[in-house]
């Protein structure tokens, strides 16, 4: 069964970076076309940043484009959210998933939930001073 784990959240103050990982396990990622969310307190969840299979295509949500680099490394089964410049307002429980949904719709924004399957169980961003 596809299960994705997040991991690399944390605290950390405004202007600082992090990197996240979504890893899989029990099969191959590179079939698959992966979506970063993420959900801050009170909020909709929402799509940050998509990439195709191959990672030839990447697509951001406005609010992170410039500051946000997803990418992958299919040899190591594993998609990488780079986050720079964060901000407070980026504070949320991050999660990845799966693209199983129809392909002209690949990464695109808005991203929708119920394109994506195979929910990881997300790692907490804190920005803070």
């Amino acid at each position: 069964q596809l299960q994705l784990v997040e991991s690399g959240g944390g605290l950390v103050q405004p202007g600082g970076s992090l990197r996240l990982s979504c890893a899989a396990s029990g099969f191959t990622l590179d079939s698959y076309a992966i979506g970063w969310f993420r959900q801050a307190p009170g909020k909709e969840r929402e799509g940050v940043s998509c990439i195709s299979s191959s990672g030839g295509s990447t697509n951001y949500a406005d609010s992170v484009k410039g500051r946000f680099t997803i990418s992958r490394d299919n040899a190591k089964n594993t998609v990488y959210l780079q986050m720079n410049s964060l901000k407070p307002e980026d504070t949320a429980v991050y999660y990845c998933a799966a693209f199983r949904g129809i392909l002209f719709r690949l990464c695109v924004f808005p991203l929708e939930q119920a394109d994506f399957g195979s929910w990881g169980q997300g790692t907490q961003v804190t920005v803070s001073s």
